[in-house]
């Protein structure tokens, strides 16, 4: 029997694979269906996803995955470089049994650049992060951070990232080795630096004036060319706004 854990964690994995994108409607009996159980245990594990920041709800539209916006974007990888590089300060030191797990995840990501898969290779270069949380010993923040991974996968995919898949896994690589040979301050350094080439491979221009093709249709209409010298001018209204009252009110 599936329970509402198993319904978020499902989702949770799907975001991390890029199998499902910013925007996503997800229908409670379609999700009933395809887990074959009720609608109460859907809504419960959605309402648990809303809580965590990886969906959200609309009394018109119903659920869907989260869309986030340029903030939220700038919020969550900020988030992501205070808990990642902190977590590294404060308990750096991993033992054979952490390195040997750390060092076989890293085998699975370069064996899945090798392949076409590219939700395995997706969710591999985001559970790196959750993996070395754990391998740290705080399950709560690897659990924190793979809600914050999921978010940052979803703005990857909205706001089209270009980095590299192959560069992120080399990344990887590097931090591990400081870390085999002791170098805390390195690895912090490296986590740092790894994360904020991610954001800023992100393409996130300046928010466009929603109005400006508008703003330019309902610009005042001037004559083309000033009148004839000699000429009366037209009579007007003799309110001295009439020109300017539509720039004003947008």
């Amino acid at each position: 029997m599936v329970s509402s854990t198993d319904i978020a964690q499902r989702i949770v994995a799907a975001i991390l694979a890029q199998r499902l994108a910013p925007g996503t409607r997800l229908g409670e009996q379609n999700l009933s269906m395809l887990f074959d159980c009720s609608r109460t245990l859907v809504r419960e594990a959605l309402v648990r996803l809303a809580a965590r920041g990886i969906v959200t709800v609309s009394s018109r539209r119903g659920w869907y995955v989260v869309q986030p916006s340029h903030e939220e974007a700038r919020e969550a990888f900020e988030a992501r470089r205070v808990i990642e590089t902190g977590l590294i300060r404060s308990n750096g030191r991993v033992d054979k049994a952490a390195l040997k797990r750390l060092r076989q995840h890293i085998r699975q990501e370069q064996a899945a650049l090798k392949g076409d898969d590219v939700g395995q290779r997706s969710y591999l270069l985001g559970d790196f992060h959750v993996c070395l949380a754990e391998c740290l010993g705080n399950q709560l923040l690897a659990e924190t951070l793979r809600d914050f991974t999921a978010r940052t996968t979803l703005i990857a995919m909205l706001y089209q990232s270009s980095h590299d898949a192959v560069q992120s896994c080399a990344d990887h690589v590097q931090i591990v080795e400081a870390l085999e040979r002791g170098d805390v301050s390195a690895a912090e350094t490296l986590m740092a630096a790894h994360i904020g080439q991610v954001q800023a491979a992100l393409r996130l221009s300046a928010p466009t004036d929603p109005l400006a093709d508008l703003r330019e249709a309902l610009a005042p209409v001037r004559d083309a060319a000033p009148p004839a010298k000699g000429a009366r001018k037209p009579k007007t209204p003799s309110s001295p706004d009439r020109e300017t009252y539509l720039g004003a009110l947008l």
